[in-house]
C-alpha cells in the first residue's frame, strides 16, 4: 500500500493489504459491526415482546375481582321413623246393672184387732231367702250376691316413660348448638379475614361462583376434628379446610345440661367477577 494512503485507509485494508480479500475473513470482519447491531436489536425486540405478553396477562388477571361469601347452612333434621297408626281402642263394655234382689217389706208387729189389720206380716219362711227392706221388690233370691266394686276414675294424667339419653354420641340436633367464640358474626369475620380470596384466580379459575360445603365435628371440649368437604375445583376445597383447621376451639353444644359432641355444616362461596 502506498504511504500517502495509509493514514486514510481502514485498519482492515491495512491488515489485508496484499492478501486474498475474497477468502472470507475480510468480509466477516468488515460486516462484524453490522451483525452485532442486528443481533442486539433482535434481542431487544424479543425481550420487549416477552414483557408485553406478561403485561397483558397481568392486566387480564387484575380485571378479575375475587370475593368470598360465607353462608350459614343448617343441618337437615334427621328423618324420624313415622309411627304407625295404632288401631282405636275397643269400646268399653256396656255398663251392667247389678241384678235386682228380691226384697220383702217388713212390717213392724202391732197388736190390734183383726179387722184393723191392713197388711199382714210376711211369712217367716219367705223371709229366709230374701232381703228385708221397706218396700217389696221382685228379683232373684238372695244367695250371697256381692255388689260390684266401685271403679276408680284416677287422675286422668298419663306420664311418659323416662328414657336415658346417650350423651357420648355425636348429635346433629341439640338444644344449644356449638358456636365460634363471639357467635356467628365473629365466625363470619374470621373466615373473611383468613381465607385467601385469590386462590381460585391463581389456579386459573374463570369468573363465576365456587362453593365449598364442609362439615366438621366439635367435641365436648370444643375441639374441631373430622373435617369433611365436598369436591370443589381450583384449590377452594383445600383452602377452606386449611382455614377451619387452624381456627380456635369452639363453645361446645349443650343437650339437657350436658356438653355433647356436635356436627356443624358450613358453606363457603368464592366469587370471581370480571370488572
Amino acid at each position: 500500500m502506498e504511504a500517502n494512503k495509509i493514514l486514510s485507509a481502514d485498519i482492515l485494508d491495512i491488515i489485508f493489504d496484499g492478501r486474498n480479500k475474497e477468502y472470507g475473513a475480510y468480509d466477516s470482519r468488515k460486516s462484524y459491526s453490522k451483525r452485532i447491531t442486528i443481533a442486539l436489536l433482535g434481542t431487544i425486540g424479543i425481550c420487549l415482546l416477552v414483557f408485553l405478553i406478561m403485561f397483558l396477562a397481568n392486566s387480564f388477571k387484575s380485571e378479575k375481582k375475587a370475593e368470598i361469601i360465607v353462608q350459614e347452612v343448617n343441618l337437615e333434621d334427621l328423618k324420624k321413623d313415622e309411627k304407625k297408626a295404632e288401631p282405636p281402642p275397643p269400646p268399653p263394655p256396656p255398663k251392667q246393672e247389678p241384678p235386682k234382689v228380691e226384697i220383702t217389706k217388713f212390717t213392724p208387729p202391732k197388736i190390734v184387732k183383726d179387722e184393723e189389720v191392713k197388711e199382714p206380716p210376711p211369712e217367716v219362711t219367705k223371709m229366709e231367702d230374701t232381703k228385708i227392706g221397706t218396700t217389696n221388690q221382685e228379683g232373684t233370691k238372695d244367695d250371697g250376691i256381692v255388689a260390684p266394686p266401685v271403679e276408680s276414675k284416677g287422675t286422668g294424667v298419663v306420664e311418659a316413660p323416662k328414657q336415658d339419653e346417650d350423651y357420648d354420641k355425636v348429635f346433629t340436633s341439640v338444644q344449644i348448638e356449638a358456636q365460634f367464640p363471639g357467635g356467628p358474626p365473629a365466625w363470619k369475620k374470621y373466615l373473611e379475614r383468613n381465607l385467601n380470596q385469590s386462590v381460585p384466580t391463581d389456579n386459573g379459575a374463570p369468573p363465576g361462583k365456587y362453593t365449598v360445603v364442609l362439615n366438621f365435628q366439635v367435641d365436648k371440649n370444643g375441639n374441631i376434628s373430622d373435617i369433611q368437604a365436598d369436591p370443589s375445583p381450583y384449590g377452594t376445597r383445600e383452602e377452606a379446610i386449611r382455614v377451619i383447621k387452624k381456627g380456635p376451639p369452639w363453645k361446645p353444644a349443650v343437650q339437657n345440661g350436658h356438653n355433647v359432641a356436635y356436627r356443624v355444616k358450613q358453606a363457603i362461596t368464592f366469587v370471581i367477577s370480571e370488572e
